[in-house]
């Protein structure tokens, strides 16, 4: 029994084999066997990147399959460019074209040894051009560091996606920045640009089948500039205890706010010290003879803001009066005469501060305010006490100058 289906297994290999078609080689020049029949009609139907081809199949048993053969505007020799290897198939598509493209086409049966039979009438075909892109592109400008894009929607239901290009002056070269899915879709806002500054953009749509159009006409747009530098900043150096900034409105209609920035030195560490609608500043610093140094920015309704000045302006709160003068210190019968000297014009009253030492333990203070005069007497005196003076000079603020150097007496018993 093993011996019969080992020969039937024989018999079947040598007939299966001894049947098989030889397929004609895709470098061989054919062999034609004239007797063979041949494809009477091809037909065609074109796409943008494809032809499907179609004839009537031949049922002859001498036939194994068809050879179809391709020449082109660009490359006129035909040359055999696939093989059908059944005698029932009756359709091919051609793919990966080159769009308008004019093709020549012709196809020609096979038997199994490889000859193949005449071919047939030479059909020309020309593929579609490519689709438009969209036929409506605006961009938007002067929008802060972003350009807004609408289009009209692509009427072609083959539209799968649309494909944003962007390019500038100084970098020619168009690059794919977004892809937009939906044939519906028709807006795109490119954002985090450089601003005031020029941008190109194109689109090019996509069909399902990766098929892309021409590229739309080029479109420019400028991103919003930042607001104007804020000019005539001063800074006041005469007030009390506080400085007073001010500076020209802005000329843009939609400032939002001014930033003011501010350092204890003129060309570092500026920081963000308080903002404001308004185009005067009062900084309350709370000392005297403080220095500051100020720069301020214009911030607009979409959060642009303005360079800071290159140097800034430089305010300080008034300084204390020039210390006073002890011109002489005599002691008489009825009291201790004390004159001094203002050397400062602001000072407007005095102030003389008495200290009684009396032994190690027993120290009192006096303040003697409001005086107007460069002397003053004091009769409140006592024999063998140790006085110590101070005067001070006040100006119309209030501002009380350092004291004057220490002016001690001690009357004899």
């Amino acid at each position: 029994m093993k011996r019969y289906y080992l020969i039937s297994l024989i018999s079947f290999l040598i007939f299966f084999l001894s049947g098989c078609a030889k397929q004609p080689s895709l470098i061989e020049k054919p062999k034609i066997d004239p007797t063979l029949p041949k494809v009477s009609e091809l037909r065609a139907l074109p796409d943008i990147k494809s032809i499907a081809l179609e004839w009537d199949p031949i049922h002859d048993e001498r036939v194994e399959g068809y050879c179809l053969y391709r020449s082109s505007q660009d490359n006129p020799k035909l040359k055999r460019v696939a093989i059908i290897n059944d005698r029932f198939s009756s359709h091919y598509v051609d793919n990966n074209l080159e769009p308008n493209t004019l093709y020549y086409y012709r196809i020609s049966t096979y038997e199994n040894d490889g000859r193949e039979s005449l071919p047939s009438d030479i059909k020309k075909v020309k593929t579609l051009p490519l689709i438009e892109s969209v036929s409506f592109i605006e961009a938007i400008s002067h929008l802060p560091r972003r350009v807004k894009l609408i289009w009209r929607p692509h009427p072609n239901p083959r539209v799968n996606e649309y494909i944003i290009q962007r390019s500038e002056p100084d970098n020619p070269e168009w690059k794919t920045i977004a892809t937009i899915k939906g044939r519906l879709n028709a807006e795109y806002i490119d954002k985090d640009l450089e601003d005031n500054h020029l941008y190109f953009y194109r689109i090019l749509v996509k069909t399902y089948d990766n098929i892309e159009s021409l590229p739309s006409k080029v479109v420019k747009a400028f991103t919003k500039p930042l607001p104007k530098m804020v000019k005539g900043l001063k800074a006041t150096t005469d007030l009390p205890k506080k400085i007073v900034l001010t500076w020209e409105k802005s000329p843009e209609k939609d400032i939002d706010h001014y930033n003011i920035y501010r350092s204890s030195i003129s060309k570092l560490f500026f920081t963000l010290h308080a903002k404001t609608k308004d185009t005067k500043y009062t900084d309350m610093i709370g000392e005297d003879g403080v220095t500051k140094f100020y720069k301020v920015t214009a911030v607009d309704s979409d959060g642009l803001e303005s360079f800071k000045q290159d140097i800034p302006v430089m305010g300080s709160t008034l300084p204390k009066p020039k210390a006073v003068v002890i011109t002489s210190s005599e002691v008489k019968k009825d009291g201790l005469y004390l004159k001094w000297s203002s050397r400062d014009d602001r000072i407007k009253s005095f102030i003389v501060v008495k200290k009684e030492i009396d032994g190690l333990l027993n120290e009192k203070e006096y303040k003697y305010t409001n005086i107007k005069n460069n002397f003053f007497i004091d009769r409140a005196i006592v024999p063998g006490v140790r006085y110590l003076y101070r005067v001070y000079g006040v100006d119309t603020y209030g501002i009380v100058s350092e004291p004057s150097e220490k002016i001690e007496v001690k009357i004899k018993r």
